[in-house]
Parts: C-alpha cells; structure tokens; sequence
C-alpha cells in the first residue's frame, strides 16, 4: 500500500516500510504540518503490526534543509503557535511545541527498529528527525548540522537531548553551539552514522540491507531489545536492570525461540507471527 501526502510517500506492503520525503524541489524543508502528519504514520504502522522495520529517506539533493524559514515569519503559517507576546500565549506555546515534540517521539517509541538513509544536507529540523531514529546511515556527500542556532534560537525538537546520548558531549556541545557542518567522515568517526556509503541510493540500498536483516528476527525479540535499549539510555544501570527484568518475564516465548534456534541450524528465515496490532480508541 502507498499513501501520499504534501510531505512524504509512505510504502507499506510487508515487513519492511519505507517513508521517503517527497519536495526536492524545496529542499524538503518542513512544516508545522509535517509533524502530525508523520506522527499519524508512525503510530498508524504501529498499531496496524505487520510493520518490523521503518526506513526513512529522500529525494533529491538533500534530505531535508529543515523548517522552511516562512514558518518564523510574524505573518507565517505558525504565528499563533509561535505567540509568546502573554503569560497566556506562553502556555499555549508550551503545550504546542510539547505536540510537536511527541510527534518525533513516534519514531523513538515506535516498537519497531527505525532506520534513516541520509543524503546531502541533514539541517535543522530534519537532524531532529535522523537522531530520534535507531540507525542513521548516509552518503559520502552528507553533512549534519544544528542549523537552529544559526537563526538565533535553541534547537527544540528533541536534537540536543538524543544527540548527546548518540555521540560524545564534547561533540553535541560543539555543534549546539557552532551549528558547524559535520561532515560524513566525521559523522562516522563520532558514532552518529552507523555506515557511509558512495552515494544515496547505495546508501538506501544499505538501509533496506538492514531491515531486511532485523525483518528476519522474532519481531517480539526486537522490540523488547529496543525497549530495554531505549530504557538503559534514559535510565540508570540498576534501574534498567530491574525493567529488563520485568519485561523478559512479559515476552519470554519458549516457541518463539525453538523457530528461531531452528531457523538458525536450517539456515533459512524463521516464520514468525507479527505482533499484535494495538486497539484504536
């Protein structure tokens, strides 16, 4: 199945889905409606279950220049939600942007393994985007950068919170502050791409590689991993210990595992059920 919209094209026929943002031609800069919109997918996968893995690409030159500047003008498509003139508008401010915040938490919290392919410039909003993924792969040309301080504000999507968490703090303070081009030899000197390979389209070759590699594991295996991962993060040793606990004795399968043993002595792919879909409220 394919759906389309403004922003992206969402592919999602088997284990493995595919979301490539669609405006080369803008550089695939973002939105305010951007957000939701790939919250509703993400989520939408999530709950539906036949996903296991996510991929995430683009078009054109770069993967994404970020928030187009317009959405910062005083007459913009966002200037109600950037009103900070009140106490009252502050508030608001402050529940909007936790909304937006949420919506790139969906690639974090998604059960499923989430894998981005980075070609050209990496900027601002779209950095947000590739650190609240799993993997991050990108082509010899990519470039990252923290582009917000650049235009005299802090980043605010959640960047600066994951991006120390993925690379060293010297690294993350340098380019918070700097907003200076990290280039792909560097970006996978300090961690934060995982590969990098000739061009894009190598580079999505490789990240489809991936998933089909995780798409082959118990999908229950994968997503207690990543919550155990995600938890270990964001948590203390003996805190994440206690949760890993506690989440083994919830999806330790006896069966699960006797196909995947003997998948793996057979040398062929084990058939594993999907998990379960998650009901609509």
């Amino acid at each position: 199945m394919t759906t389309d919209n403004d922003f992206f094209t969402l592919q999602h026929d088997g284990a493995i889905a595919h979301l490539q943002l669609n405006r080369p031609e803008r550089m695939n800069t973002l939105a305010p409606a951007f957000f939701p919109a790939l919250r509703d997918a993400v989520r939408g996968l999530q709950d539906d279950a036949k996903t296991r893995v996510l991929v995430i690409s683009s078009t054109g030159k770069h993967f994404s220049a970020g928030m187009a500047l317009d959405v910062f003008a005083p007459d913009g498509p966002a200037a109600q939600l950037l009103d900070t003139r009140s106490a009252r508008a502050r508030l608001s401010f402050q529940e909007s942007l936790r909304r937006l915040i949420d919506c790139l938490s969906a690639l974090d919290e998604a059960r499923f393994p989430v894998i981005c392919a980075v070609q050209g410039g990496c900027i601002g909003g779209a950095l947000d985007i590739a650190a609240a993924c799993d993997i991050r792969v990108c082509s010899a040309e990519a470039f990252f950068t923290v582009q917000e301080i650049h235009i005299g504000m802090m980043a605010d999507l959640g960047v600066l919170q994951r991006l120390a968490k993925i690379v060293p703090q010297g690294v993350a303070r340098q380019m918070a502050y700097t907003g200076e081009r990290v280039d792909a030899r560097r970006a996978l000197e300090c961690g934060l791409v995982n590969a990098v390979l000739a061009d894009a389209a190598a580079a999505l070759e490789h990240a489809f590689g991936l998933a089909r590699q995780i798409a082959a594991k118990s999908p229950l295996a994968v997503a207690g991993s990543k919550l155990a991962l995600n938890h270990a993060r964001d948590h203390g040793t003996a805190a994440a210990l206690q949760q890993l606990t506690l989440l083994q004795s919830a999806i330790f399968d006896t069966a699960e595992m006797a196909e995947a043993i003997a998948a793996w002595k057979d040398k062929r792919e084990g058939a594993f059920a999907p998990l379960a879909p998650v009901a609509r409220l």
